[in-house]
């Protein structure tokens, strides 16, 4: 979260205040409006099966075969200030993604660190220790699996743009990150079946990093392909700062100046 704070050039003393990457872009716009749409229907009819069939539950996956609960999960929230600030943040980090990758990208890469990151809760499930028990059968929801793997790709992306911690501390992007990637490993570590699933935002972490690091799918190059579009989103950025204007000689072939 960080305000943009924006001195008029006209108008020395008046001051622009900027909460939030602005307007919502399609993607996140349509995440928003799904992942609320669906907490109303529950708490409106809550006799709806729609948490058993849907929330992310180990046994469930392995045991039964439920494997559309690897991306069911990402829509469900266990209450307002749950899906209040999964969606907040949803804002705040993929809005500036999407523009700078464009739709279908940030489209693939929210979904494969959501569903990444449930893959990481079941595979921890099945080690025999006290943790992966309680996770076996306890039910994950929620879309912080996929918005930790964009808090990563923000950080690697904006390593120095400013981020309120808690709303008090300033700090940058890349710093953020490895104190939530620090809490999600650590309280991951001791995690007993809370409120809390430190072992999928963990995940979504990890499995975006993956992605956005190492990954090749046949010719496609991730790394190549986040670059290109970072270098055209600095080249439309640049050309924004500078003006064309007729000029030169009535006979000149090009009578422009920049």
């Amino acid at each position: 979260m960080w305000y943009d704070f924006e001195a008029m050039a006209r108008y020395p003393s008046s001051v622009r205040y900027q909460f939030g990457p602005g307007g919502m872009t399609p993607a996140v716009k349509a995440l928003i409006i799904a992942n609320v749409a669906t907490f109303v229907a529950l708490v409106l009819v809550p006799g709806l099966p729609l948490w058993e069939a849907m929330a992310l539950r180990p046994a469930d996956v392995i045991g039964r075969g439920w494997i559309w609960q690897l991306g069911t999960y990402l829509f469900l929230h266990a209450g307002v200030f749950h899906i209040l600030f999964n969606m907040l943040s949803l804002w705040m980090f993929g809005t500036d993604l999407e523009r700078l990758w464009g739709t279908p990208f940030f489209t693939r890469y929210y979904f494969v660190t959501g569903v990444g990151a449930g893959l990481t809760t079941i595979l921890v499930s099945l080690l025999p220790i006290a943790t992966g028990t309680s996770i076996y059968y306890q039910s994950t929801v929620g879309a912080s699996g996929a918005v930790f793997g964009l808090l990563l790709a923000y950080g690697v992306t904006y390593p120095d743009r400013p981020i309120y911690l808690y709303f008090l501390f300033q700090i940058p992007a890349k710093y953020f990150v490895m104190i939530v990637g620090a809490v999600a490993l650590f309280s991951s570590l001791g995690d007993r079946g809370g409120n809390v699933a430190h072992v999928t935002h963990l995940g979504g972490i990890v499995v975006g990093y993956v992605y956005l690091r190492g990954f090749k799918l046949g010719r496609f190059n991730l790394i190549a392909e986040l670059k290109y579009r970072y270098l055209r989103w600095k080249i439309n950025r640049m050309r924004r700062k500078f003006d064309v204007h007729p000029g030169g000689r009535s006979d000149d072939w090009d009578r422009k100046i920049h």
